[in-house]
């Protein structure tokens, strides 16, 4: 196959629905000769986060002079976004060469979208021979794909509802399936909270004799004098850090990752505290609390909150799409950023809690303008509408698709405004590649 027939097939794969269990996954790895057991790997679960903590890990063990893959998921727009060692996302022809060794193994079996995906990782992981790769979790722990692994060490964000359909109705049935990464004697570096999702993980980290770091126990943020911050560790104390990610909730994520290069420092992978400081601010994670500027033909333009621009518009992507991560967004946006009137483009899927995340956000908006992405489980404008709160004050505008909503945010928009985007990462992945083109080109 060509990249291009790679990409047809697979896309043909979502006709089969989610399926959670490893039997089949096992059973085909075997087949590609085991390439799950050829890598190192660091296994990322969680809520929220989870993508952030991957591409922190990477950036900073690559700055470090490390060869590492990186599998997240969803993608915003391209699927090759998903597969990446160092800065390079994985090439069209390396895609279709791994995609075809796959399709030719499964002789007509039937495999899931993100089974073939996890697959693909996994083999040119191998193939490339990194040293080490992060894979981070699609849905849950237990049942997994990507839980055919032994890790070097496991990490588990945080835990809060989320996929109730398929893991839960109660936070402790959620952490139950987020628990299912951690292994034997493997350590697990975790941010979960003080709640019934921290007594499962203590308890299943005794269980398994898996040594337990914990956020704001074991490892914490500490003194902060403007920009920077210092890391207070289990073994080291880093001083004078900074970043470019915005978002308090950034520096939970990047005090996971730093216990977690404490941890792969006993295992060979020494980063530096100099390799730490300079890496941190290159991390770029599109699409989650992105901020940018386009003036009036599309180019991206320095930022024009201090002195508006009557030709610019202000504009910040994120995926928040739960009511933990909307939370999240509404504290940034009520921290980080300053505007006349937020203008919201906002999706959802419809068994998303549409009723939590809207009583959350709505109260912001001055205009909230409701479209829905090409995706089978978008809600329609319609029902978003009738979901809000009685005492909603925003401007309610219906848009036929993601363009038309961004147009309409434009055209409403002024200098001192803020086009916020966000409710589903479709949304995001629409949206980002008309305002500011394809992620992997």
């Amino acid at each position: 196959m060509n990249y291009k027939q790679a990409w047809s097939f697979l896309d043909d794969l979502q006709f089969f629905k989610i399926k959670l269990g490893l039997d089949s996954m096992a059973c085909f790895l075997d087949l590609l000769d085991h390439p799950q057991l050829k890598t190192p790997y660091v296994h990322v679960a969680g809520t929220n986060g989870k993508g952030s903590v991957s591409v922190i890990l990477l950036t900073l063990l690559a700055n470090a002079g490390y060869k590492v893959g990186l599998y997240t998921s969803p993608h915003l727009s391209s699927v090759r976004e998903r597969f990446r060692i160092n800065n390079n996302y994985i090439s069209e022809d390396d895609f279709a060469e791994s995609a075809t060794e796959i399709k030719n193994i499964l002789d007509g079996r039937q495999i899931t979208y993100f089974e073939f995906t996890t697959s693909l990782a996994m083999l040119w992981f191998a193939k490339e021979e990194v040293d080490l790769a992060i894979l981070e979790t699609g849905l849950g722990g237990r049942l997994d794909a990507t839980n055919v692994i032994i890790p070097l060490v496991s990490v588990i964000t945080n835990v809060s509802m989320d996929h109730e359909a398929y893991l839960g109705n109660t936070l402790t049935e959620v952490a139950g399936e987020k628990a299912g990464i951690i292994k034997e004697g493997i350590p697990l570096v975790s941010g979960v909270g003080p709640d019934e999702s921290r007594d499962v993980i203590v308890e299943t980290c005794l269980q398994r004799q898996a040594p337990l770091s914990l956020l704001d126990r074991d490892f914490e943020i500490g003194e902060r004098d403007g920009h920077f911050f210092d890391y207070v560790g289990m073994q080291k104390r880093i001083t004078r850090l900074s970043t470019t990610l915005r978002g308090k909730h950034q520096l939970d994520n990047i005090a996971l990752c730093l216990a977690t290069l404490e941890v792969l420092a006993g295992k060979g992978f020494e980063v530096s505290d100099e390799a730490i400081r300079q890496g941190l601010p290159e991390v770029f994670w599109p699409g989650r609390l992105e901020y940018f500027c386009l003036a009036d033909d599309g180019v991206p333009v320095e930022d024009s909150a201090d002195h508006p621009d009557a030709s610019v518009r202000r504009y910040l992507l994120d995926g928040a799409h739960n009511p933990a991560g909307v939370n999240c967004l509404k504290k940034s946006l009520e921290d980080d950023f300053s505007y006349n009137r937020l203008i919201m483009v906002w999706a959802g899927m419809a068994d998303k809690d549409l009723v939590k995340t809207l009583a959350i956000i709505a109260p912001l908006c001055d205009i909230l303008i409701f479209c829905r992405p090409e995706a089978e489980r978008s809600a329609t404008p319609e029902h978003l509408k009738k979901l809000l709160p009685q005492e909603n004050r925003a401007e309610i505008v219906p848009a036929d698709s993601v363009s038309t909503a961004l147009e309409k945010a434009r055209e409403e928009a002024e200098p001192a405004d803020l086009i916020c985007v966000a409710g589903s990462l479709y949304l995001i992945g629409a949206a980002r590649a008309q305002l500011l083109g394809e992620l992997v080109d």
